[in-house]
Parts: C-alpha cells; structure tokens; sequence
C-alpha cells in the first residue's frame, strides 16, 4: 500500500520534471515574433517550475496547434 502511493509519487515527480525540461527545450527552439518574448517565457518556465511550463504549454504550444489546424 504505502509503497505503491511512494512509487506513484517519484512517477509523477519524474513525469513532471521531464515536461518542464521539454518546455524548456521547446521555448530555446521556438521562434517567436520579438526576441524579447523568448527570454521572457524561458524566465517564467525556469521560475515558476511546473506551473510555468503548464502556462506555456496552453498559451503558446497549445495555440500554435490550433493554428495549424486552422491552416489544413
């Protein structure tokens, strides 16, 4: 019992840890409209950890699928 609730939450912390890296990588990679905006969002990703990642993941990755959606 105890256990498993500990495995569950080094899964979950691991999980987490390699979205924010991924958003991390994504933001560098990205190209925005003005410079600037690239080294705002890698401070609010590095900043604000996970929720900063959640933020970016729904406001530009997010986005930017629907955009493409638009365009087909």
């Amino acid at each position: 019992g105890m256990m498993f609730i500990i495995l569950l939450i080094i899964g979950i912390v691991i999980f987490l840890f390699i979205f924010w890296i991924l958003m991390i990588i994504d933001c560098t990679k990205r190209d925005f409209k003005r410079e600037n905006d690239k080294v705002v969002w890698i401070l609010v990703i590095v900043l604000l950890g996970f929720i900063g990642a959640v933020i970016y993941y729904f406001a530009v990755k997010a986005s930017d699928k629907r955009e493409m959606k638009k365009k087909r």
